[in-house]
């Protein structure tokens, strides 16, 4: 047995499709249907064996975006919602891949449905996709099969993934605004320098006079734009491309990243907050689904989305595992606010540590709205000044001479 499985690992596994066939069965009725497969001729020998004969295959094409966090998510709470009504793990997976109006997902459910129909257990299927189901996931839906509360625990988890996603949507909201604004300054402040200055200046060399500093600064940004806009666009362009590119799939770049944003001023806190919300949600998520604390730890390191919390995180889970007190443990880290570890240390002494950190977690869910909304309110103002300073100091400098002509007359 050892043998045959070795083997069965060893061997390369092989590209599969989905195929749309057509064709007759015995009673020369037309039948149709779908079936995934490496190639026509095995659709073609495979309806051969169940007497039909094949008039047409075709092999679909897949139309869809990308597979994003909110698919997966909604996945999860329909799954949850179909198995808590009693339906059949197998068609629960038929109904959703087949509702689905991203291709991407029919299809990816698709695979992770075959998998568990060739005997796979639903954990090791997820497993085999770890770019949409990470190790919390699939723990969580291991331990769900293995004490046979599965609805349950894909429940906890379609509400779990709810709430990350929420924070995460929040973030992303705060985040959005300010750098709307700053791309729509940056592109009405170059239409003016290229397009508006130099109209001006054509006008001011048959004046025949000195001109203010200021215009005369300003004007010499013009040039510089009209002479060099192509390398400012590209550069700026290139630049953005190049420091995303580097951030997602640099470590280094992630890890330093992750140490200034919680150093801003201004956004520092907010993405500080998310990062307990998310670090105390999960870790209430997983002990409450019987995971032993030290393998909770494990995949809460990841959870958190901030390498600093991954390496307190991680020391918390080395001084955990040899006896130490979660409590004392996170005291030694010096990342956590001294209520979060004030109620951790009374779950711990009552049995409730799921509950109080589901409370902590609750808490700073609305320490972010709050911190939000307080940013958006900021930001406005902040934001007209900036605009109002930029925009207002250009017209200034450009009517200055005007303004000299009229006090001369």
């Amino acid at each position: 047995m050892a043998t045959a499985a070795a083997a069965a690992a060893r061997k390369p596994d092989v590209k599969e499709y989905n195929f749309t066939w057509v064709g007759t069965d015995k009673a020369n009725k037309t039948v149709r249907g779908e079936m995934r497969a490496s190639g026509e001729a095995h659709v073609n020998a495979s309806l051969r064996r169940q007497g039909i004969k094949v008039l047409e295959v075709k092999r679909q094409r897949l139309r869809g975006g990308s597979i994003t966090e909110k698919d997966i998510t909604l996945f999860t709470r329909q799954m949850a919602t179909m198995m808590k009504s009693g339906v059949p793990l197998l068609q629960a997976f038929d109904i959703v891949g087949k509702g689905h109006s991203n291709a991407a997902v029919a299809k990816l459910l698709l695979d992770i449905k075959t998998d568990v129909e060739t005997g796979s257990s639903l954990k090791q299927a997820f497993e085999k996709h770890p770019l949409y189901f990470d190790a919390l996931f699939c723990n969580l839906v291991g331990a769900g099969e293995a004490a046979g509360i599965l609805d349950s625990l894909l429940d906890r988890l379609a509400t779990y993934k709810e709430k990350i996603l929420a924070i995460k949507s929040k973030i992303k909201s705060a985040m959005f605004y300010p750098v709307a604004i700053i791309v729509v300054a940056f592109v009405i402040t170059a239409i003016i320098m290229i397009f508006v200055i130099p109209a001006f200046k054509s006008v001011f060399a048959s004046f025949g006079a000195d001109l203010p500093g200021p215009t005369l600064m300003v004007m010499a940004m013009s040039d510089f734009f009209v002479e060099y806009w192509y390398a400012i666009f590209g550069g700026i362009g290139f630049g953005i491309w190049f420091f995303f590119y580097t951030w997602k799939r640099s470590v280094k770049m992630q890890i330093f990243m992750d140490r200034v944003t919680l150093r801003l001023p201004i956004f520092g806190n907010l993405i500080r907050i998310s990062a307990i919300a998310r670090w105390a949600r999960t870790l209430s998520t997983m002990f409450a689904a019987g995971v032993p604390l030290v393998d909770a730890l494990e995949s809460v390191a990841g959870a958190a989305g901030n390498y600093e919390y991954y390496v307190a995180t991680k020391k918390i889970q080395s001084d955990v595992a040899t006896g130490t007190s979660l409590t004392s443990s996170m005291q030694g880290t010096e990342v956590f606010p001294n209520m979060v570890i004030q109620m951790v240390s009374i779950g711990e002494e009552a049995g409730s540590l799921d509950a109080m950190l589901s409370k902590v977690a609750d808490f700073y869910e609305q320490e972010v709205d709050d911190a939000v909304n307080a940013l958006t309110s900021l930001m406005e103002p902040l934001i007209m000044v900036v605009l109002g300073t930029l925009i207002g100091g250009l017209v200034i400098a450009m009517y200055l001479p005007i303004f000299k002509m009229g006090q001369a007359v």
